[in-house]
């Protein structure tokens, strides 16, 4: 039997120049590509997906798999098993001042698993062991993320660490390509990045920079998670959105510049999100 060849498109920077990369002819015969949907990703994502998969870009199918809506999830205090816990990881302070973060789940539940699926099922129901490829978009810079795949039939690639390519490398060579980049530095409210940022609206890994991208609306979308999360039963302390562990519409999203300070905050993402 051949080998399912696919990549896990999360509509981003990295995984943008897999594909493309792939309808280019790099990476030899590609099956198909997964894009795992939590139902809150920022409309940028959805409209750069859409392109994605509209007739003539790519040579392979865009499959769209969920495990459900994790916005609905979050507020309803539940997750994709049917506990009472939210997957999403927010920050919380309890009564005596202890801070901390809480448990992660939603890369498992929301991205990985659905593409599992998926991949079972183009498997034809059957897991044979290496019986799929599934290319990620990790670069060089985030190498750290680079991880085996947890289940036996799939065998995760990284061919943008194998080729010492950088995320900056990834807008160098898109642009190269002939599609119409713009590097985070040079974009407007009028003229945003491209390829755009992937997470979801309210993620609790959003550095300030991510937040002030947001639209109007989906900032507005994120506050209202953020008050709606504040107080869980079971738990008698606080939880928020923002690692500041202020409410979210009260948080100084200034950037260091317009502050006069560094910028040393370090992006942190983990398994499939954001690629």
């Amino acid at each position: 039997m051949s080998i399912l060849r696919t990549i896990s498109l999360g509509a981003g920077v990295q995984s943008t120049r897999l594909v493309l990369g792939a309808a280019h002819g790099e990476y030899g015969h590609i099956d198909c590509a997964i894009f795992s949907d939590t139902g809150w990703e920022p409309r940028a994502v959805y409209q750069h997906l859409e392109w994605l998969r509209s007739p003539g870009v790519l040579p392979f199918p865009v499959h769209v798999v969920s495990a459900g809506d994790i916005r609905a999830d979050a507020l309803a205090r539940s997750n994709t098993t049917g506990g009472r816990f939210a997957a999403i990881p927010w920050f919380m302070i309890s009564p005596r001042g202890k801070k901390g973060m809480g448990r992660r789940q939603c890369t498992k539940e929301y991205k990985l698993r659905p593409v599992q699926r998926k991949v079972v099922e183009l498997l034809g129901g059957k897991r044979p062991k290496g019986g799929a490829e599934v290319l990620i978009g990790i670069s060089t810079d985030e190498a750290w993320r680079k991880k085996p795949s947890r289940v036996q039939y799939i065998v995760n690639g990284h061919p943008l660490i194998d080729a010492g390519t950088s995320r900056r490398d990834c807008f160098d060579d898109l642009e190269a390509m002939g599609y119409p980049v713009v590097r985070p530095e040079d974009a407007t409210a009028d003229r945003p990045q491209w390829p755009p940022k992937s997470s979801c609206v309210g993620c609790p890994f959003h550095d300030n920079d991510q937040w002030r991208a947001l639209t109007r609306d989906e900032f507005a979308d994120a506050v209202e998670v953020d008050k709606a999360i504040r107080i869980q039963p079971g738990f008698r302390g606080q939880q928020f959105m923002h690692r500041s562990l202020k409410p979210l519409d009260q948080v100084d999203l200034s950037t260091p510049e317009e502050r006069g300070q560094l910028n040393l905050f370090l992006n942190e993402c983990e398994g499939m999100c954001g690629v």
